[in-house]
Order: structure tokens, then C-alpha cells, then sequence
């Protein structure tokens, strides 16, 4: 089944010497030597009959409208008995999308029905929208109650959730929930924590990716009901409410966010939204698809880690996609698991049908693509003890080169970050800027950058890093945007991850961090209003920022580079306290024996 991307209709919309490191024993796994015999999908055998808007009333009287494609006879009349269901709920306005979010009907075809839902205050559906707000979540609920009834005459109570973004985000609340026949989840490029992976990453608001989504949120919702034609009077009140809707949420949080309003702060209306806030609850098996290039890149791999420790049957798999390409159907070319498609059915045709003989335990845990050599590798988890910390050194064993190689000077350029995969990245794969996705050299020019000798053996690393540097700055705030790089004996420079962090956010929650080998790995910032700390011009703080994760070698005779910079264009704009406090400020970073600034790595 092929799935939306939520941004795939913005295109419509708008214009746009040798170093030997540390290495555990253990080896990355090639899983082009480890893979089971190929497990092959069974056959399509029934056609698609769909039925469109039929209302659901809430418990509080709002309509919602959904889509049923139900399995049909080869003369399109619906297949008499029941099958088991899997529910999508989409704020994109299933009238305009629903025939790419249904796409080939993949599951349908073999006996499941596929029932599309219009969130609340979207599409046909009335009320107004307020992304993943309390009251939408209980509609994840009373959808799925509707759709296993046994008053519907198709359902046989059994139940999956599937999609990709906004709709492998709402499948967590809903699970969390504990719907009645609820079996499986399938979640597609699902956010972790909402303020963490994108909102304002490092505590600077994401202007590349979050207008574009509530824009494509909003045009959808104020496209007329697919009911106009039929109930006009009806169509216009729902129309009117989403318009409501646009001005009474959208517009107040964006500008609340860029004028440094509560909205620019973590706190009660991001945890409200944030699966993690949920994913304890959660209590049926979950296949997690995530991407190294995603806008959810961070917190994908989080949500399998919790339901693995809580004892949950899950999957992670990750690939080098954008969030366009994960959630639109990956290329899984090479892994051994077949498309995405018949990923799916495998996994709901074992946990939702009950079927035996799925053969799920040849595929591994942890499945990924591994940057620079390009080869799918497999792992019994994520961050075991195969991964060990490793602090490399600035000013050591990361030598300063250009602007670094004289104070470590990083100099305000506010363009810095358009000349890189950053921009692909932060748009979720729609705008790049030619020649600059594959190389980043003429992007570190604006930052100051660090990078080992050339390796003699392969650095394969696994998960999140943390740059703790310690820095000074002539203004009163600013940020790090901190790359990590492979750079090839030709002098090409391969962006792998990247992380970002405001001075006035630095204060760390240690009992939040990760912490391995007596390293922080992974710290973690409050990013409240209450937690900033102040920073005085000329005085040296010590500023740990988040680099999120990946799974990447770095080749023999390769180097690995950091590069920091002031700026992460276009995909974070300071807001206008945080502008006129720090725009214009240089900040030096200093790597003395007093200030031992330094690059922390999962070695695996």
C-alpha cells in the first residue's frame, strides 16, 4: 500500500597522520550474509469496493467522515463475511489524498478492510483541528470502537493501525487507549518527542518544515466538503469551523513560537503530543519505520527502545530516506524483507489474523542502512552492549582545520546550512539546493571545523553523539549547529548527523541523559522558560548538544569531521528575542586543558 507523505501536495501548494580509534569486539552484522530464505506474500485474490463518508458521530456529537474499501467480487459488489480492519486516521483530507493514502489497496486485496478517517476539524469531517489535542486522541479511540463493532456487518473485531507521519504518530495515542481488538501497529516516520525532533530542535523554532505542514493542514481543510453537493448547508458549518479552526490554533502557535511566546517553550501542550508521553501504555506488537534523513530521525529509534525494554514485540528499521521518501514507499532493495507492502502484510497478517508461518524471527530486531558503506546491517537492539562511548578530543584528535585552525572562531553566517543535506532534510525532501546534498566542503566554510587523521580501519558507529564544547560568545545568546562528516580521501565532504543547541537552553536534566562508558551519549534539555540560564558575553560555558542519531562507517583512509556553526538555514530561525540577543554574536570554542571540548561517539 503505497502511503502520503505530508508534504507531497506542498509541491502543488507552493513555490519553492593515521589514526587508529578504540573498536569492540563484535563486528556489524551484513545481512546480505545472514538473511533467511526469501518469505514470499501471498497473492491478491479480492477487488475493492469502497464506500465513501460514512459518518461517525463522536461521544460529544461532532461527525466525523470515513472511507471504507472493503474487499470485493470480481464484479466490485463487497465480499459478503467479515475480515479483520485497518484504520488510518489523516488530517490531509482523505476527498483530495484518499486515493494515494488507500493507495494500491495492497491489503485490501488480501482481506482486509482499509477504513480512512478525516481527524477532526480536517477534510469532511467537522469540529476544529488541533493537532494530536486530548480531545482528538479520544477519537483515535472511539474510531477504533466503531470500526471492530460488531454492527459493522464487515468487521470481525480485529483491528491494526497503519501510516506514515501524522498518521503513525496518532496510531500511538490511540494504541495507548487499548481499543477493544486492537493487534498490531504499524507506524511509518512517527515522531518521538514532537518539541525535541522538530519543533525547535536545540531550542530554535524549525522554520523549514512546521509552516509548510500547518499550511498544507490548513489548504486541506479549507478545500469544501467532499458532502457539498449533497448537504450543502452541512458542508458550509463544517467548512466554517475549520476556518475557525485555522485562526484559533495555527495562526496563534506560529506566531506565538517565532515572537517567543510559551509556544517557543517546552511544556504541557508538546507532552500533550509527544508519543513518548504515551508509549508506556502501549501494549501490542509495533513495527517502527524511521529514516537517517528524517524529520523524526531522533525520536524513532526512542519509541522502539521503550517498547523493547517494556517487553513489547517490536521492529526498527531505518534507511538513508528524507520523510518524503520513507513515508511514500522506501527502497528496501538488498535487505531481504521485501517492499514496505509486503512488510505490512507480514506483520498484520501474524498479529492482527493470527497467522503462523510469517517467519518474523528472521528479521532481526534492528534493521539499518548503513551510511558510507551503504550495506543493511542488523542488531539485537539499540545501543546494546555492543556500543561503547568514545570522547574524541578537539584540538587532538580532531585537529582544527580552516576557521578553526586559528581560535576556533565561529563567525555569524546566516546562510550557513543552505549549501547542505540540512536543507533537504528540514524541508522533509522537497527543496535542495543543486550540488549541495552530496557534498557539504563549500557549507563548512562557514563554521569551524575539526577532523581526525585518516583511519587505518573502519569506525562503524551506531546512535546519538553529544558534542560537549565549550564556548564563549560576544553576544547574550546563540546557537551550535554541529555536523558530523565522513570526508573522503578526495577532499568531499558526506554529511551523516547533525545536532543544534541554544546557550540559553544548556541547562541538562541528568537523570534524562544517557550516559555509557562514564560519558554523557545523549543529554537531554528542559528547554523551559524557567531553565534558561543567562550567558554573559566573553565567559566560557561548557554547552552539550544533542547529535542525532545514526548508523554510518567512516572507511579506512577517510576522515571524521566536525563543523560547527552559528546558523542551520532554512531549517531554524531564532525567534525575535532570541535574534536580538545573539544574531550578531561570534563565538569562540576553546579546546585547552581547562576546557577539554570534545566529540562523544557510539562505537560499535
Amino acid at each position: 500500500m503505497k502511503r502520503l507523505a505530508p508534504l507531497v501536495l506542498t509541491v502543488l501548494l507552493l513555490p519553492l597522520g593515521a589514526l587508529v580509534l578504540p573498536q569492540p569486539a563484535r563486528a556489524a552484522t551484513d545481512i546480505a550474509t545472514t538473511a533467511s530464505p526469501r518469505w514470499t506474500a501471498r497473492p491478491a485474490t479480492y477487488g475493492v469496493a469502497v464506500q465513501r463518508d460514512v459518518e461517525v458521530t463522536m461521544s460529544d456529537g461532532v461527525k466525523l467522515a470515513v472511507d471504507v474499501y472493503r474487499p470485493a467480487n470480481a464484479d466490485g459488489t463487497p465480499a459478503t463475511g467479515r475480515f479483520p480492519v485497518i484504520l488510518t486516521q489523516t488530517p490531509y483530507n482523505k476527498a483530495a489524498t484518499g486515493s494515494v493514502l488507500a493507495g494500491d489497496n495492497y491489503l485490501v486485496e488480501r482481506g482486509y478492510v482499509y477504513v480512512l478517517a478525516d481527524v477532526r476539524g480536517t477534510g469532511s469531517s467537522q469540529g476544529q483541528w488541533d493537532s494530536f489535542g486530548s480531545r482528538e486522541q479520544r477519537d483515535g479511540l472511539e474510531l477504533a470502537t466503531w470500526a471492530t463493532s460488531r454492527a459493522r456487518p464487515w468487521s470481525d473485531g480485529r483491528l491494526g493501525l497503519y501510516g506514515a507521519s501524522y498518521m503513525a504518530i496518532n496510531q500511538f495515542f490511540t494504541a495507548a487507549q487499548h481499543p477493544k481488538g486492537l493487534k498490531a501497529i504499524f507506524p511509518i516516520v512517527p515522531a518521538g518527542d514532537v518539541y525535541r525532533d522538530v519543533v525547535a530542535s536545540g531550542g530554535q523554532i524549525d522554520a523549514g518544515f512546521i509552516p509548510l505542514w500547518l499550511g498544507l493542514v490548513t489548504a486541506t481543510g479549507l478545500v469544501p466538503p467532499a458532502t457539498a453537493a449533497t448537504a450543502p448547508d452541512a458542508a458550509l458549518l463544517t467548512l466554517l469551523q475549520h476556518a475557525g479552526g485555522a485562526f484559533g490554533f495555527q495562526v496563534p502557535e506560529v506566531t506565538g513560537a517565532f515572537t517567543g511566546d510559551d509556544a517557543a517553550y517546552d511544556g504541557p501542550f508538546y507532552r500533550v503530543r509527544s508519543p513518548l508521553s504515551v508509549v508506556d501504555k502501549v501494549d501490542v506488537p509495533t513495527f517502527v519505520v524511521g529514516g537517517e534523513y528524517d524529520i523524526f530521525q531522533r525520536g524513532e529509534p526512542m519509541l522502539y527502545q521503550r517498547l523493547r525494554a517494556n517487553g513489547v514485540p517490536s521492529r526498527l528499521l531505518i534507511g538513508p530516506w528524507t520523510h518524503l521518501q520513507a513515508a511514500s514507499g522506501p527502497d528496501l532493495a538488498g535487505s531481504g524483507l521485501g517492499s514496505l507492502d509486503e512488510l505490512a502484510l507480514r506483520w498484520f497478517d501474524h498479529y492482527v489474523r493470527g497467522d503462523d508461518g510469517q517467519q518474523l524471527s528472521s528479521i532481526k530486531p534492528v534493521t539499518y542502512r548503513e551510511l558510507g558503506s551503504d550495506s543493511w546491517r542488523t542488531d539485537s537492539g539499540w545501543l546494546g552492549n555492543d556500543v561503547q562511548a568514545r570522547a574524541l578530543r578537539l584540538g587532538t584528535t580532531l585537529a582544527p582545520t580552516g576557521l578553526a585552525a586559528g581560535a576556533g572562531v565561529v563567525p555569524p553566517v546566516p546562510v550557513s546550512g543552505l549549501c547542505s543535506r540540512s536543507t533537504l532534510q528540514w524541508t522533509a525532501g522537497i527543496a535542495q539546493v543543486p550540488g549541495c546534498v552530496d557534498d557539504d566542503r563549500v557549507n563548512d566554510l562557514t563554521g569551524a571545523s575539526y577532523q581526525t587523521a585518516p583511519l587505518t580501519k573502519p569506525l562503524h558507529l551506531l546512535g546519538p553523539m553529544n558534542a560537549r564544547l565549550y564556548v564563549s560568545t560576544t553576544g547574550t545568546d546563540g546557537l551550535l549547529a554541529v555536523t558530523v562528516e565522513d570526508v573522503a580521501p578526495d577532499g568531499s565532504v558526506t554529511r551523516l548527523t547533525a545536532g543544534w543547541q541554544t546557550l540559553r537552553h544548556r541547562a541538562e536534566t541528568t537523570s534524562k541523559s544517557v550516559r555509557r562508558d562514564g560519558e554523557v551519549l545523549q543529554p537531554w534539555h528542559p528547554f523551559t522558560r524557567a531553565a534558561e540560564q543567562a550567558v554573559t558575553p566573553g565567559k566560557v560555558m561548557r554547552v552539550d548538544t544533542e547529535i542525532f542519531p545514526t548508523g554510518a562507517e567512516i572507511a579506512a583512509g577517510h576522515r571524521l569531521r566536525i563543523t560547527v556553526a552559528s546558523y542551520d538555514a532554512p531549517h531554524l530561525l531564532p525567534n525575535v528575542t532570541q535574534l536580538a540577543r545573539g544574531a550578531a554574536g561570534v563565538v569562540t570554542i576553546h579546546d585547552d586543558a581547562a576546557h577539554p571540548s570534545r566529540l562523544v561517539v557510539p562505537v560499535r
